[in-house]
């Protein structure tokens, strides 16, 4: 008969009295007596991460090993359960329980970096080099070639980079540096009002060709405007004071005052009257532009298709794609309409009229004048029977006007 054995707690053990259970990663020892084992522990008692913090050493005579119970080696399974070591007494049949502690022993060879350094080298490394070296340690090989062609694409831009700066020294030694600051100024005062302009050739030989007519209004749109404007040249003294009353745009009300008596020259005028009218009307539009637009008055198709393509965007809204006429479109209307004013006033323009037709700011349309390369100056027109006022006027001349940038800039107010 067996003889009957008794499982009892030792409860005399204290926190530090674990038994040290050691595992070594790279096999099982077959000779425990040709193996020196040391523990170390942490001196700092008060910190309680800390106090608990060992070290095992292992020396052998080929290999040196290190177990620890913290960081990155060490055993989650440490914190997640308890381990416990029974020692039998053979004699009274009596097994004493302890809690204990699993070490994972690590070989250490000489000249590796440690487990300690790790984080440090990859705390410097960036995600994307991370995930190139799991691409390089086990990535396919369509992953690895786009990776290696990638790594040449970056050696080539930076080859790049280095040739223009190279380049962009040599430019600032030659021209130098004031020069080109005063150019880059004037290309971007220049640029937000170019982008929205109407097609320009600054050497053409006659100011009338620098912003051509039939870039403005084609050959089938000049002709598809006759039957609308036929019924401006039919208008009476009256007809126009009314058109005054009732608020339509003093710049083709001026134009429709001085029309020509007679002549391709009247129909010419009261066709571009008309055309400038539609963009003075599609400038004040609040709500998004629709091909009903202007079929009220008789507008031609192909005019309203030229409208709605040149100087509306495409948004989507309330489920459906809608026509609108944004900032930037209203700047190009601006210069389009200032375009066809040179061409009906011997190549001159009230700025001043055109823009409260188009309710913009004066400095806005000044600026699109100097966009424009136009002349700027100011005139006394008569308003209102015998008051006069001060208009700002534009005219094109050859060569083209290059205006330059203020230097200066307005300091903006301190707030207290």
């Amino acid at each position: 008969m067996a003889k009957r054995c008794v499982w009892r707690s030792c409860k005399e053990e204290k926190e530090g009295d674990n038994l040290i259970v050691v595992q070594f990663s790279n096999g099982n020892l077959s000779n425990t007596d040709a193996v020196s084992f040391s523990m170390y522990s942490s001196k700092d008692s008060e910190n309680p991460r800390k106090k608990s913090r060992l070290i095992v050493a292992a020396e052998t005579d080929r290999l040196s090993y290190v177990g620890n119970n913290f960081g990155t080696g060490s055993l989650r399974c440490n914190t997640l359960c308890n381990y416990y070591v029974g020692v039998l007494n053979k004699a009274t049949k009596n097994m004493e329980v302890h809690s204990a502690q699993l070490f994972n022993m690590q070989p250490v060879i000489p000249g590796e970096s440690t487990r300690e350094d790790e984080p440090q080298k990859n705390a410097s490394q960036s995600y994307r080099d991370k995930v190139d070296s799991l691409i390089e340690a086990f990535g396919t090989n369509k992953q690895k070639r786009a990776l290696t062609s990638r790594r040449l694409n970056m050696v080539g831009s930076e080859a790049l980079q280095h040739a223009v700066a190279k380049a962009a020294n040599r430019v600032i030694e030659q021209k130098g540096l004031e020069a080109l600051e005063q150019d880059v100024a004037q290309t971007e005062s220049l640029n937000d009002a170019s982008q929205h302009l109407p097609p320009c050739h600054p050497d053409a030989d006659r100011p009338e060709d620098v912003y051509p007519f039939d870039d403005l209004i084609s050959p089938v749109e000049y002709k598809a405007l006759e039957v609308p404007a036929q019924k401006l040249t039919e208008l009476s003294p009256d007809d126009l004071q009314k058109m005054e009353q009732d608020g339509s745009p003093r710049s083709v009300l001026v134009q429709l005052q001085t029309l020509p008596t007679e002549g391709e020259r009247r129909h010419r005028q009261a066709r571009c009257a008309w055309y400038l009218f539609q963009l003075i009307k599609l400038s004040q539009q609040k709500s998004n532009f629709n091909r009903k637009f202007s079929l009220e008055e008789g507008c031609p198709r192909v005019i309203a298709n030229k409208l709605m393509k040149t100087f509306t965007a495409e948004v989507f809204s309330r489920g459906r794609i809608q026509h609108v006429v944004p900032a930037s479109m209203r700047v190009k209307l601006a210069a389009y309409c200032l375009a066809l004013l040179l061409h009906m006033g011997d190549q001159m323009a009230d700025l001043t009229l055109l823009h409260r037709d188009l309710g913009m700011k004066e400095a806005k349309i000044v600026e699109v004048a100097k966009a424009m390369g136009l002349k700027l100056s100011k005139q006394l027109t008569t308003a209102g029977g015998s008051l006069l006022e001060e208009h700002r006027m534009a005219t094109l001349v050859l060569p083209l006007v290059r205006h330059e940038k203020p230097t200066m800039l307005r300091k903006r107010k301190k707030m207290r």
